[in-house]
């Protein structure tokens, strides 16, 4: 089915606001001021519009970093809102706004704990983490076979201008500066102040000097989704592959923790499968493909700290988990032509009986797809390790969701739909991509679930030294420089054997 890739980033993008601790629109509207800068500067088409989606998908790598992050500050979507408002350019502005934003309602010893945790190791955090935002970024783009231009203007837009200048692509220079536009606009705030400030340090002083005269602006009370679509710079993008694009956001949010991986594409191979088994239409099995891949984009607006708590959820926690569902409804409502999944993707964790969440929905409110899409999610769930506990073999997972069935949460004929097709991803015949050998896979799924080099060893029975050197050699086959990005290519090109989580 063919469909416009800004409709379908419309909604999506919203999953880069709430990855990145921002408010709903944010980069929508970095979207469309980035569309306007460029027709300012008269920009020929192939440049604009390379600006308008480097500006929309500025922030989509933002799980790349979410596990680390979240352990060195505690929360990650704290740290990423406090970063976006951050002038980097400046260390006594990045102090005096990232520590307080990022501390707010923390203890004055915590406080104390995550300025030091700054001034020591901000600096190479802040390397690691935008290496592997514009790399995930990248491999976004290129995977929903967007232009060159854009790939590259993803790599490079959090390069900064001093140190960079006119070498840095022009989209990626645009995106920046309407992102942080977008960002003071929705605080509220002049955003003209905080460019003019930036100017010259993180921002090309010419294109701040041309927005500012330009006084562009989103009205406040506009319909975000006409106004991006008309925003759009000729030739209008289109996509083929609706599944492609879902696949690059499933990814992406199972990127937020090592714990997860894979876990989006299984849902959606178990969901499709159990839908023919069941006897549901062709239009029922393609949404429940693509619901099953879009169903967990939610999870990235809870914090990585809390999908990797080891211990138990306290109540708050536990009150933000159950929201993820909500939150996976409200991307998707953001497309025209995924709206009407929404019902379906929020409802995955819904139960016959009541006791799911975050609707509280019962028997008569779920239909089939429903029903198979959170008898999917569950056996899938169970075969997956979590912190807190391990996987369970399939024959224990498929008890426990029949025994759920027997209870009267889980629908019978949907539990053995799934179980009675439980369905493995298709591995990849050989060779493998990038001329990796046997022992560089091994070491590859290690890194992809978060080994360092020293556990890598320890797991392999060889030095922390050898365990480096062959990670090294991985990255330099496969074009990749983090972690992130050398998770996304073992998901991508199906070289890991087991997945991984959610909520």
């Amino acid at each position: 089915m063919r469909a416009r890739l800004a409709d379908l980033l419309v909604g999506l993008s919203r999953f880069a606001d709430l990855g990145f601790g921002l408010d709903g629109g944010t980069a929508a509207t970095s979207g469309v001021l980035a569309a306007r800068l460029a027709r300012e500067l008269n920009l020929e088409s192939s440049e604009a519009s390379a600006c308008f989606y480097v500006a929309l998908l500025t922030h989509v790598g933002c799980v790349g970093y979410a596990s680390e992050t979240a352990r060195l500050f505690g929360d990650e979507l704290a740290a990423n809102a406090a970063a976006a408002h951050a002038d980097h350019a400046s260390v006594t502005d990045t102090v005096a706004t990232f520590v307080p934003m990022l501390a707010r309602g923390r203890s004055p010893i915590t406080r104390v704990r995550v300025a030091l945790r700054l001034l020591t190791r901000g600096s190479s955090w802040g390397e690691a983490y935008t290496t592997a935002a514009c790399e995930v970024g990248r491999d976004a783009a290129r995977r929903m076979q967007l232009p060159e231009t854009v790939q590259t203007g993803m790599l490079h837009v959090y390069d900064e201008w001093r140190h960079g200048g006119d070498d840095i692509p022009i989209s990626a220079r645009v995106a920046r500066l309407a992102g942080i536009a977008a960002v003071f606009s929705a605080d509220g705030s002049p955003a003209s102040g905080a460019l003019r400030r930036r100017a010259g340090g993180m921002l090309d002083p010419m294109l701040v000097e041309a927005f500012v005269r330009a006084g562009l602006a989103v009205e406040p009370d506009a319909d975000l989704r006409d106004t991006v679509l008309d925003a759009e710079p000729d030739p209008v993008v289109w996509t083929d592959d609706l599944v492609c694009v879902a696949e690059v956001f499933a990814d992406l949010a199972d990127l937020k923790s090592p714990s997860f991986l894979g876990h989006s594409r299984a849902v959606a191979a178990l969901s499709l499968s159990a839908a023919s088994r069941a006897g549901l239409s062709a239009a029922d099995r393609r949404d429940l493909h693509l619901a099953g891949l879009l169903h967990d984009v939610g999870r990235v607006a809870i914090s990585s700290a809390v999908w990797e708590k080891q211990t138990p959820l306290i109540t708050d926690e536990i009150e933000q988990v159950r929201l993820h569902p909500y939150y996976s409804e409200r991307i998707v409502a953001g497309s025209a032509e995924l709206t009407h999944l929404a019902p379906l993707v929020g409802r995955h964790h819904e139960r016959l009986d009541g006791t799911g969440y975050p609707h509280g929905c019962t028997a008569v409110d779920l239909t089939m797809p429903m029903r198979i899409l959170a008898a999917a999610d569950a056996y899938q769930t169970l075969r997956e390790p979590r912190p807190h506990r391990p996987a369970l073999p399939p024959s224990a997972a498929e008890r426990a969701v029949l025994d759920r069935a027997a209870a009267g949460a889980l629908d019978l004929d949907a539990v053995r739909a799934v179980v009675g097709g439980d369905v493995a991803i298709p591995t990849r015949a050989v060779p493998v991509p990038a001329g990796l050998t046997a022992r560089e896979i091994e070491v590859l799924r290690l890194v992809a679930h978060g080994c360092s080099n020293a556990e890598i060893g320890a797991r392999l029975v060889i030095s922390r030294r050898t365990a480096e050197h062959h990670v090294q050699h991985i990255y330099t086959k496969i074009g990749v420089s983090s972690r992130a990005a050398a998770t996304l290519f073992a998901v991508e090109n199906q070289l890991l054997t087991s997945s991984g989580a959610d909520g």
